[in-house]
């Protein structure tokens, strides 16, 4: 069977960031507003596994989650026309960025760090990674990863949106540039 690439019109969006930055959201609302499907990679283990993250971690271990992680990044980001959010630590293994970064288009949803604070209590319940974390181990963490992010297609800044404004600009903003940059 003959595959050919596909048009930057056609590559999936891989949303990344930092956990709680509006990924999942963000991208599903902005996967309805460019009528595409929407994959969350974090739900895709979980049905995987049968489990939720934390059990997931604590049964089977990171190896195994990353593994799984990898292999469905992969498999999605080979599709077109998806909008897919990436687990908060998934962007940090070399092999999936570039295999987001050849495969899709890559867009960073950053946030700053005093934003991300004020939404601290609603994401260390769940967020394995959180657990027993002082607030100034989690801004290392943060600020770690930060300079892992930077590596994207395009970069938006998510602090002053609310969720349905944002999905919004970024819808426009992508059809604008998919115009500009590969017009039909």
């Amino acid at each position: 069977m003959l595959r050919f690439p596909l048009s930057i019109r056609e590559k999936s969006i891989v949303c990344i960031g930092f956990m709680g930055a509006g990924k999942t959201t963000v991208g599903k609302l902005l996967a309805r507003r460019l009528c595409r499907d929407f994959v969350d990679i974090d739900e895709e283990i979980e049905k995987a596994f049968g489990l939720p993250i934390p059990q997931i971690f604590s049964i089977y271990g990171e190896k195994a989650f990353r593994e799984k992680e990898r292999e469905l990044i992969r498999a999605f980001t080979q599709q077109p026309l998806l909008v897919i959010s990436l687990g908060g630590g998934a962007f940090l293994q070399e092999e999936n960025r570039k295999i987001c970064l050849s495969n899709g288009i890559v867009l960073h949803f950053d946030i700053s760090w005093d934003s991300w604070k004020q939404r601290v209590h609603i994401l260390t319940e769940n967020r394995p990674l959180l657990k027993d974390k002082t607030l100034e181990e989690m801004e290392q963490l943060f600020r770690e990863r930060q300079i892992i992010y930077s590596a994207n297609h395009s970069q938006f800044q998510v602090d002053d949106y609310e969720a349905p404004e944002a999905a919004e600009y970024l819808a426009d903003s992508l059809k604008l540039s998919w115009d500009i940059h590969a017009p039909q």
